[in-house]
């Protein structure tokens, strides 16, 4: 049935019994235990002898039907998106500024029922009628650009991004952009915007959330909240990344775009700025800086716009038993570059060598990271650091493997002559090396 989604069997019989649907609020008797709740549509793949409640604290209960089982009907058509709906946003007058460009991910996501995943659903409009704080801090407009969960963003989609940000940035009169984006490749898209934004006159802020708007423990409000009141106030011009400091919901950390990583799959305070401080913490509605290191905000700056990734670059993780053929199959496909994510001070086995000779004698570049989280490649150190630098392996400091894969990609997309690449992934263009590079 239609109006009860998902049910089958016994669960089925008792809710059609009580004359219920998909919505309404209801009382379940079970054994003399009471269980009130929201009826919510059964997950397709989940356990079919189950009624699925939604309790007045949010959380969803799973209830095995079995023995004496009552269901009655309290009150009807209360569905849960509604309340996403029915808030009347009252905008002040005299506000910065804040363009929102959703592209999707978990903070512009619902859950879809028949699995249990969350999928892309909620407009940024949406989101800001769900958070009306808003209309306290900025003068909100919405843009949605992309509607895709960010496994899926390709540097295609990074261009895409830069070049509406540059648009708006030319054309309208904006004090602050925030990004609604996936977490899972949200640092990706920070490096990329990072290189691909240059002499911002305004903050652009990525923003994500961890779990989804309708789920009792999401960051989704607090997060975006933070982020507008980055954009619209903050003093420095930069790409950044706003998310929870901690598990709790007492402050957002606001990130360098090329120096941040997401370190835990579902925890609210995932995100961690790596060999570097965090910027800045947003906290009781202030915003405070935790570095004297960045740059200052100003509308007389001219943006520079470069939106162009080459997609033939590579970033590769070294481990034992790795097969150099790999680095020969991008030689043969005509690969630009390879990052080596290689072990402590920057490291690949000697049975790489060969290989790694063949892809510089072939025009392409090849630099090298660490699987570290922390510290800096040192190439001198010991003998294989320095055979590889004899082979033409550039050390890249203590840049992420992800930014230094983006940093090469938007190099090449500047210029194919592999010199003049060399020198670019050498140049510290925004932040991305923290300390002096030693080879």
């Amino acid at each position: 049935m239609e109006n009860l989604h998902g049910y089958t069997g016994l669960a089925l019989e008792v809710l059609k019994k009580a004359d219920v649907k998909i919505g309404d609020n209801i009382r379940v008797i079970r054994d003399g235990e009471i269980f009130e709740g929201m009826l919510m549509p059964r997950i397709g793949l989940g356990n079919p002898s189950h009624i699925i409640l939604k309790l007045s604290n949010g959380y969803n209960i799973g209830i095995k039907v079995k023995g004496n089982v009552e269901v009655e009907k309290i009150e009807v058509e209360r569905k849960p998106q509604d309340k996403t709906v029915s808030v009347e946003v009252l905008k002040k007058e005299g506000l910065p500024s804040v363009l929102i460009i959703g592209t999707g991910g978990t903070i512009a996501s619902k859950v879809e029922y028949r699995t249990g995943a969350v999928y892309p659903s909620l407009t940024t409009e949406d989101l800001y009628r769900a958070v009306p704080e808003l209309s306290s801090i900025a003068e909100i407009r919405t843009d949605v650009l992309l509607s895709i969960f960010s496994e899926n963003m390709e540097p295609r989609h990074w261009c895409e991004i830069a070049k509406a940000i540059g648009k708006t940035i030319l054309e309208e009169n904006v004090d602050g952009i925030v990004i609604a984006h996936g977490t899972d490749t949200m640092g990706y898209t920070a490096a990329a915007l990072s290189f691909a934004l240059q002499n911002l006159p305004v903050p652009v802020v990525l923003v994500g959330s961890q779990r989804s708007s309708d789920r009792p423990s999401s960051d989704a409000a607090l997060n975006l909240i933070g982020a507008v009141r980055v954009a619209a106030y903050a003093p420095f011009a930069e790409v950044v990344v706003a998310m929870h400091e901690s598990i709790s919901d007492d402050s957002i950390l606001i990130h360098r775009g090329v120096k941040v990583r997401k370190c835990h799959t579902s925890r609210r305070d995932a995100f961690k700025s790596i060999n570097a401080k965090p910027l800045a913490r947003v906290s009781n509605g202030e915003i405070r800086m935790l570095t004297d290191d960045y740059i200052v905000r100003s509308l007389d700056k001219n943006l520079k716009l470069k939106p162009n990734f080459e997609e033939k670059v590579a970033l590769l993780k070294f481990h034992p038993g790795f097969n150099p053929q790999i680095v020969e199959w991008l030689v043969e496909r005509k690969y630009f570059g390879i990052v080596f994510e290689g072990t402590g001070l920057g490291h690949v086995s000697k049975s790489c060598f060969e290989s790694i000779r063949k892809a510089v004698e072939a025009g392409m570049v090849v630099g090298m990271t660490s699987q570290c989280i922390w510290g800096n490649v040192r190439m001198t150190v010991y003998d294989t650091g320095r055979d590889l630098l004899s082979l033409g392996v550039i050390p890249l400091g203590d840049m992420l493997p992800e930014t230094a894969l983006v940093k090469m990609m938007w190099a090449f997309g500047q210029t194919k002559n592999p010199d003049e690449v060399k020198e670019i992934m050498l140049l510290n263009l925004v932040g991305e090396y923290s300390s002096k590079l030693t080879v």
